[in-house]
């Protein structure tokens, strides 16, 4: 038995019969599909951080535009796969939101400060 089959047989234990089917879903914690949308709520959180203290003129818009567009995308994705991973879902909605927020922020600044004409 490998370490990881060991560690996860120990904590089997520990999981209340009421938590049972979301820790041994196939989407659930002892699977990548649960872990990689966990860790990407790092986007939101540092979109979230941008949306509070970067200035609009420093906002990337092609680079928002593609977070925006995958989130949308996976968001969708997330739906149709087998298992639906709902945690993959939010995380996603909300890159898109967060990135669609600092995308409205950098053209509202485009468009109250054009550049100089020559």
């Amino acid at each position: 038995m490998g370490v990881i089959k060991a560690i996860s047989s120990q904590i089997d234990k520990l999981v209340p019969a009421s938590l049972q089917p979301m820790w041994n879903h196939p989407a659930g914690p002892k699977t990548v599909f649960f872990w990689a949308p966990t860790f990407k709520w790092g986007l939101v959180f540092a979109g979230l951080a941008d949306i509070i203290s970067r200035k609009p003129a420093d906002i990337s818009i092609p680079q928002t535009i593609s977070l925006a567009a995958t989130g949308l995308i996976w968001s969708r994705y997330s739906l149709v796969i087998n298992p639906v991973n709902y945690n993959l879902f939010a995380v996603n909605v909300f890159v898109a939101i967060t990135q669609i927020t600092q995308m409205a922020r950098a053209i509202k600044y485009h468009m109250d400060n054009p550049p100089p004409s020559h």
